[in-house]
């Protein structure tokens, strides 16, 4: 059986990496194992009873089959939107979009570690997935119709297949591969394209050996056809390039100088958006890996520079820290699947670290069982989180579903539009259009609402101890179910809308999608 090294040596080196370990030539069990793994834990915990969250909403209504399309706000790009689309179109389905995005995560899971194949052992590499993979956040938007996972596997792929065509210049596939990944990686979500270039761009300038200028125009070409669709839009529906710029910034809290880390930390209790993130930070126990990585993240360069290959290390944690800083350091507000591309990259470094760690150690079964009860301690809180996580995704599911339910007891069915809290999730349970007069998504005025009331039922939502809008305040007054985070609700309904109540449904959960009348 044909053996080879498992990484070559870094450009410069007077001679190969001494101890790395032995590969067999195209072994990925080990990697595929996780990559499988990764889907079971998928399925089991989280498709059966989720519902969609509100950006996935917006997301997939605009391929939705039978939905009324959301307004698509001016940071959004349709990178998602395009991924989910073979299975939206078919089925409204929530269990099956989140089968189809399982399994496809997984799938993405395993060609991002392949492409770093022959740059570590597939030990090393398998233990790098585990390591990403076994984040809740990782596991809990494996399904999601989000696009933040996506840009991780598209940028773990894109560093992978950097650092094969940066070594060796007649790799073609590696350098399709790069160009193809940081398309893909534009696509989801073009300011990370960005982040991720920036990083790879300063390494071909800084390591003679990569001076090619092959790999920045490959870089670039590949966040420019990846970024295209995006452009297009902005001169299409925003105004221009710039403009559209502008209206990201505002919705996103206008970019500038923040420091977002203390936010960060406090939202990896299981909070999917802190904004504003002023909340007291109770469960301490749920960062503790988030404080240890920037160090073992520095013991796994170390480590890489005492086996002579320093490099198939540096470029990844660089590209890392490099898709941090915008969420740390430029947004006011926090979401932990931000710094799912920063924690995908610095997997590999933290793998190598631990490595490295049961190599040196002595007694070495004792290293390694000590690593191994914190590897399963560190597991049990993911889960914990996780299982809190999932737990109000299907209770939000069944909130949102007997609201739905009650607008169209009351006459509030298609064509409807519904306005004012949390539109967006309700108008796609009771198969409304969703228009907003104010906010980050104000798509018309409130003169087009009242219009629109005089021949289809529009029902305005408010909550708290909030009053309706002018146009709303003699419509006849409907209380709502409780709404997920906002309390008692009331809905203001036209006129428009039949008084004739619709028999409530006997028994069981109300479906994703209330019927059409």
């Amino acid at each position: 059986m044909t053996l080879r090294p498992a990484v070559a040596p870094d450009p410069g080196t007077a001679e190969p990496r001494p101890g790395g370990g032995w590969e067999r030539r195209g072994d990925i069990r080990w990697p595929a194992a996780v990559a499988v793994a990764y889907t079971v834990v998928q399925l089991a915990l989280l498709v059966r009873g989720s519902g969609l969250g509100w950006d996935e909403t917006v997301y997939v209504s605009q391929v939705g089959r039978d939905t009324e399309t959301a307004f698509f706000s001016a940071p959004r790009a349709r990178g998602i939107t395009w991924l989910v689309a073979p299975v939206a179109a078919l089925t409204s389905s929530v269990g099956a979009l989140r089968v189809y995005l399982a399994l496809l995560s997984g799938a993405g899971l395993l060609l991002a570690l392949r492409a770093w194949r022959g740059l570590f052992p597939a030990r090393v590499l398998a233990l790098a997935g585990a390591l990403f993979a076994g984040l809740w956040i990782t596991v809990f938007y494996g399904p999601q119709a989000m696009p933040n996972l996506w840009v991780a596997l598209g940028s773990l792929f894109a560093v992978g297949c950097f650092l094969r065509a940066a070594r060796d210049r007649s790799d073609r596939a590696a350098l399709i591969g790069l160009g193809a990944g940081t398309a893909f990686v534009a696509l989801m979500r073009p300011s990370d394209a960005f982040w991720l270039a920036l990083p790879l761009a300063a390494a071909v300038l800084s390591v003679r050996a990569w001076r090619r200028p092959v790999l920045l125009l490959v870089l670039a070409a590949g966040a420019a056809l990846g970024c295209a669709p995006w452009v297009v839009e902005a001169y299409a529906g925003f105004g221009g390039l710039f403009a559209r710029l502008r209206r990201a910034s505002e919705i996103q809290g206008h970019l500038g100088w923040y420091l977002a880390v203390d936010d960060q930390v406090r939202a990896l209790d299981g909070r999917l958006l802190c904004r504003p993130c002023g909340v007291p930070w109770r469960q301490p126990v749920t960062a503790v890996w988030w404080f240890l990585l920037p160090l073992l993240t520095a013991g796994g360069i170390l480590a890489a520079v005492r086996l002579r290959r320093p490099s198939v290390v540096l470029v990844p944690a660089s590209a890392g820290i490099s898709l941090a800083v915008p969420y740390l350091l430029l947004i006011g507000y926090a979401a932990p699947r931000f710094l799912l591309p920063a924690y995908a990259l610095l997997a590999l470094p933290v793998a190598q670290c631990l490595t490295w760690i049961c190599r040196a150690a002595r007694p070495r079964p004792v290293a390694a069982a000590a690593l191994s009860l914190v590897g399963v301690a560190h597991l049990g809180v993911q889960y914990a989180v996780l299982d809190g996580v999932a737990a109000r995704s299907r209770g939000n599911r069944v909130a949102f579903g007997r609201v739905a339910a009650e607008l169209h007891r009351h006459g509030v069915r298609p064509p409807c539009v519904v306005s004012g809290a949390e539109a967006v999730r309700i108008a796609h349970r009771a198969g409304c259009a969703s228009r907003q007069t104010a906010g980050h998504d104000a798509a018309i005025t409130p003169a087009g609402i009242a219009a629109l009331a005089r021949d289809r039922p529009v029902a305005v939502v408010v909550a708290g101890g909030t009053g309706p809008p002018a146009y709303a305040r003699n419509w006849r007054v409907l209380r709502l179910p409780e709404l997920p985070g906002s309390g008692d609700a009331r809905a203001y309904v036209s006129p428009s809308a039949s008084t004739r109540p619709v028999p409530r449904a006997v028994g069981g959960e109300q479906p994703d999608r209330v019927p059409r009348g």
